[in-house]
């Protein structure tokens, strides 16, 4: 009888400390799934901007190429497309080594920036419906894996414009002060807007 007793003690309190875990690790995970739902997903997200936008004029009449930075002051993002109404398809490349290669996607880094420039990653516009003439402006929609689609006013510079020459004379490009929209336009006077 002592032996049966002993025994029942033992059932009652193993199945005591299993249905004890069992809550806590319930518990636990609620917790941990409430924490995810909540601050973790929206603490912080992309804040894109763009900059620096141009066009050498093309030497070819079906193609050219183009140039920016994204600048992102918040989480990582993905720049997965760009469209224009002056091509029928904008492409995304990379350039490695001297090797030109179209990529699906670039990472805009957390809190970085992400570089198109002359010998390194740019977009380029194929089957052009006009040649884009210096002075003229392209618009150009950069679409993102996160953030919402941010339309940009491409300026058409000289085909041999480098803008690390002309660091000092940015007034001619509105492009430089681009924020984040999908609706902006940019137009040839100064305008501030409040945000």
């Amino acid at each position: 009888m002592n032996h049966r007793t002993t025994r029942r003690r033992r059932l009652l309190t193993g199945g005591a400390l299993a249905l004890t875990a069992g809550l806590v690790l319930a518990g636990c995970g609620d917790s941990d799934k409430s924490g995810e739902s909540g601050d973790g997903a929206s603490a912080k997200k992309p804040d894109l901007s763009v900059g620096g936008a141009y066009i050498p004029v093309p030497a070819m009449d079906d193609m050219a190429g183009g140039f920016f930075t994204v600048t992102n002051k918040g989480a990582a993002d993905k720049l997965v497309s760009a469209s224009s109404p002056l091509a029928g398809s904008v492409t995304l490349h990379a350039t490695v080594g001297s090797t030109m290669k179209e990529r699906k996607s670039f990472t805009v880094p957390a809190d970085g920036t992400l570089d198109f420039s002359r010998g390194g990653n740019h977009i380029m516009f194929e089957k052009l419906k006009h040649k884009p003439k210096q002075g003229d402006k392209v618009e150009v929609t950069l679409r993102f894996e996160k953030s919402k689609p941010i339309t940009v006013s491409m300026p058409v510079k000289p085909a041999t414009y480098n803008p690390a020459d002309s660091a000092n004379s940015t007034e001619h490009d509105p492009s430089n002060a681009k924020t984040h929209s999908t609706t902006d336009k940019h137009s040839s006077t100064d305008k501030h807007s409040s945000h």
